[in-house]
């Protein structure tokens, strides 16, 4: 009786690590918004980019970590790009008279920016697991939130001088951010690139298994250490 062919068994396909375009995108809209904040460039150049960049492309990379059971890198990277898309639509509404003129806008993104602020709290807690460079960017990202979000509620509240001030700030340490998630993103892609680690990441601050991890996702020993 002839042998019976065995099934094989198939592994699903692998598939490129979606993190260095998540930060990639994050980190480029982050720069334009943050460089106008600064005064240093015109307005309204950032709104195709969140809604683009920083919007589209960084929400499909938080998709793929989905598949890569990624859950802190599919919660950063869909969470900031609907942010980055909806605060863009939330600015082409106003443009377009389509938010009532009785509402003070000021007030209004102070409270969208204040909502995320909280969002980025715990993430912030949690980059710890993860890596220093990916720590850098939650840490800096919420010191520009909570300046971005003061600034706008003194803005609200008519008290402009102060309210610039701040804002203007948020936009210096935006640049920064934006920096933080930029070298972030080129280590993932060259590392991927190499047998061995080319641009450091760091160890993580703390973990509770003892072992690296790779935004929520466990690597191999030694992947990005210092």
């Amino acid at each position: 009786m002839p042998e019976q062919p065995t099934a094989v068994q198939s592994s699903p396909p692998a598939i490129a690590d979606p993190a260095p375009l998540g930060l990639g995108g994050f980190a480029l809209t982050t720069f334009v918004l943050s460089v106008h904040n600064a005064n240093w460039a015109p307005d309204l150049i950032w709104v195709g980019l969140a809604l683009f960049y920083g919007g589209l492309a960084q929400f499909m990379a938080g998709q793929h970590e989905f598949r890569n059971r990624n859950t802190f890198g599919a919660t950063a990277f869909t969470s900031y790009g609907a942010f980055w898309m909806s605060l863009a639509a939330f600015i082409l509404m106003d443009l377009a008279g389509v938010v009532p003129k009785t509402l003070n806008v000021n007030d209004a993104l102070g409270w969208f920016i204040a909502a995320f602020a909280i969002f980025n709290t715990y993430m912030l807690m949690w980059s710890s697991l993860v890596n220093k460079a990916v720590f850098a960017v939650f840490a800096t990202l919420e010191a520009t939130l909570i300046v971005f979000f003061v600034g706008q509620f003194l803005l609200g509240a008519a008290h402009a001088r102060l309210g610039t001030d701040l804002v203007h700030w948020s936009g210096y340490i935006g640049v920064l951010t934006a920096a933080c998630a930029w070298y972030a993103s080129a280590a993932g892609v060259v590392n991927s690139m190499s047998d061995h680690p080319v641009l450091k990441v760091g160890s993580p601050l703390w973990s509770p298994s003892g072992r690296s991890v790779r935004m929520g996702t466990r690597v191999r020993p030694g992947y990005g250490q210092a």
